[in-house]
């Protein structure tokens, strides 16, 4: 091994010694997430290097393992056999070098000759104002064994922004891929006067990169910074999605801080340019960001985001963690719209199945057993003559969250004013029923909601923080209304 490599694992086991020291008592948490993944300690955020290597799935994501506070920016690491028992594994990346040492920045990962090649940015802070004094570069890392990773002699492979309307510093995340003979990657960029836009590159062995073209830019009200791009085929539609910075709100649309979304096209390998279509976001809840994909063995393509927002409040960093990612979500495109469903393989959490058919709700009801905070719901809702209906998840005498629609103005309601800690707020999204009736499929754990909306048309993800004891649940229409079918399961890894 180098000296440089001596360096790097020095540093990760630095890392290591670090979460190790904190993470028995961290577990103890009562906002800990049951089924969802999480750092063992400290802070996390963007997915890094989703991939398929070896027979598991292997997830990475932005860690800093010294503090609940983002700072130096190392990989945790973890993977899966199912996507739904995670085994953590040591930290992948370190900032070791002077490309890095302010921070591993974002990436992803591609196999190679059976070896797993990470490609993230480098990054340095040349001042003291993070947004204008920064140098990013691209770099690679390789593992014989998906779990210790080495940075390559030639790094960087990608050492300054190309010439043009192209800001010289903010040039990072860069996704790779392989179509037919080369490899590609795009990376998030902005213009020189804030505009967002993407680079795409292309390259013959992961070490020498040729810029081919800025593929798509921003015009109207699309942000100063494209962070977090990932180009992907589905569906015969040629996929662009990404984490645009700066957006303004836009009636029920852009309220949080940063979104993610995407846009259907077709890309031009050859001259680099995407011809694309309208903006669309992926999620209309409160905490999705940075979300990336990869292509499975089942021909599936599937996605996990970062499950905060940025500049949010994350009560749970009083605990010494803070930050996790969504649940594994299965994308097709149906009518010019990506369509986002729970991973089926997720069903294996399931135990203690309970279920019911027809029942009339008149003004607001508890289940018997339909309780929880751990759990999964799927039903079906008729409204009748009501305006106004839905239910109350993590009920106390003082706290609720809640869903609703209201069928005069077609738009489906989380609010989490009352859901305990936390920032609180309101998000909205428009719902047409089908064939008159509302599905609703519901994933709460321990401090998170996610809700899918008539088979994954709409989706809605936010974080909450209740007491520990706030666990009802309760139905409502402000007039009579059937919930035709409620299924209800309890959600639990079995260790």
């Amino acid at each position: 091994m180098t000296g440089l490599n001596n360096r790097h694992q020095s540093l990760i086991q630095k890392a290591q010694n670090s979460v190790n020291e904190v993470k028995d008592k961290i577990a103890q948490n009562h906002w800990r997430l049951q089924y969802h993944i999480s750092a063992p300690a400290y802070w996390i955020n963007d997915p890094n290097g989703f991939c398929f290597y070896k027979g598991e799935y292997h997830l990475f994501f932005q860690y800093h393992p010294y503090s609940p506070e983002w700072g130096p920016m190392h990989w945790g690491h973890v993977k899966s056999n199912d996507l739904v028992t995670w085994e953590h594994l040591p930290i992948a990346l370190a900032p070791s070098e002077d490309y890095d040492q302010d921070g591993c920045f974002s990436g992803s990962a591609i196999e190679k000759g059976g070896k797993l090649y990470l490609m993230y940015t480098g990054n340095v802070w040349t001042g003291r104002n993070h947004d204008t004094d920064l140098k990013q570069v691209q770099c690679i890392a390789f593992s014989e064994d998906g779990i210790h990773f080495e940075k390559i002699k030639q790094n960087p492979v990608i050492s300054s922004a190309p010439n043009g309307d192209i800001h010289p510093y903010h040039f990072r995340d860069p996704k790779v891929w392989k179509h037919q003979e080369n490899y590609y990657c795009v990376l998030g960029s902005r213009t020189k006067d804030h505009i967002g836009q993407i680079l795409l590159y292309r390259s013959k062995d992961l070490i020498n990169w040729e810029f081919i073209n800025v593929a798509a830019k921003g015009d109207g009200n699309l942000g100063y910074m494209w962070e977090c791009p990932d180009i992907f085929h589905l569906n015969g539609n040629d996929v662009l999605m990404m984490s645009p910075q700066g957006l303004s709100p836009q009636g029920y649309l852009y309220h949080n801080l940063h979104q993610s979304g995407y846009m259907l096209g077709e890309l031009d390998f050859e001259n680099g340019m995407l011809h694309h279509g309208e903006f669309q976001l992926l999620d209309y809840g409160f905490d999705v960001y940075a979300p990336q994909t990869m292509i499975d063995p089942h021909g599936r393509r599937i996605m996990i985001a970062w499950m905060a927002m940025w500049e949010s409040s994350m009560p749970e960093q009083e605990y010494k963690w803070a930050g996790a990612m969504t649940l594994p979500r299965e994308l097709t495109i149906k009518n010019g719209q990506i369509i986002s469903t729970p991973v089926k393989e997720l069903e294996k959490l399931r135990q203690n199945p309970l279920s019911y058919q027809n029942v009339k709700v008149k003004e607001e009801i508890e289940i018997p057993h339909v309780k929880g905070k751990s759990i999964e719901l799927k039903l079906i809702i008729v409204p009748k003559e009501a305006t106004t209906f839905g239910l109350k998840l993590r009920v106390s005498e003082k706290e609720e969250t809640v869903l609703s629609y209201n069928k005069e103005t077609e738009m489906f309601v989380f609010n989490r004013n009352k859901s305990g800690a936390g920032p609180g707020g309101v998000r909205e999204v428009p719902v047409q029923l089908l064939d008159g009736q509302l599905h609703l499929h519901i994933f709460l754990d321990s401090s998170s909601l996610e809700v899918f909306i008539n088979h994954g048309e709409k989706v809605m993800t936010g974080r909450i923080y209740p007491s520990e004891s706030a666990q009802g649940i309760r139905f409502f229409g402000d007039k009579e209304i059937d919930l035709i079918h409620l299924s209800k399961w309890d959600l639990k890894i079995n260790e």
